[in-house]
């Protein structure tokens, strides 16, 4: 079997020193997490990430800058993931949007707020990357190309 670890986005998405978070049905139960998601087949990175924040919050969202690339395994018995954190802005909320079935509702939470109860979020990445986005050490998104044939 070929090892292939999961590749991921997500979105660190600020307002007024609280950030947008998706509260979610998991196998662990209710979690609190970036809007975040697989990259799928043909999809660049920033193209997911639109589509996820999206799919999940109802928001249209343009990504303005890399915040963190990470690689990520729970325990060897779990799955890898590589996953590509953005920053940047709300364009259009299309409150009318249905939500994928797993997401329960968005929330404005602090830092702070989310990490008071760390076994509420989905994994350590969440306040990871709040973290890194708080050091305001972003990467340009032309460090990112994207090279896929047409189909």
């Amino acid at each position: 079997m070929t090892w292939k670890p999961h590749v991921t986005v997500a979105a660190i998405i600020e307002r007024d020193q609280q950030f947008l978070v998706v509260e979610e049905h998991t196998e662990q139960g209710r979690r609190f997490n970036q809007p975040a998601g697989h990259l799928e087949d043909g999809e660049s990175l920033t193209a997911a990430v639109q589509r996820e924040v999206l799919e999940e919050t109802g928001w249209q969202f343009e990504p303005k800058e890399l915040i963190a690339v990470q690689l990520w395994r729970k325990t060897a018995e779990h799955p890898t993931f590589l996953r590509f954190c953005f920053s940047g802005q709300l364009i259009q909320h299309e409150s009318d949007r249905s939500l994928d079935p797993d997401i329960i509702a968005t929330h404005w939470l602090s830092r702070a707020q989310l990490a008071e109860n760390p076994d509420s979020l989905r994994s350590p990445l969440v306040l990871k990357s709040i973290d890194e986005y708080l050091k305001n050490q972003p990467l340009p998104l032309s460090v990112l190309h994207t090279f896929l044939d047409p189909a």
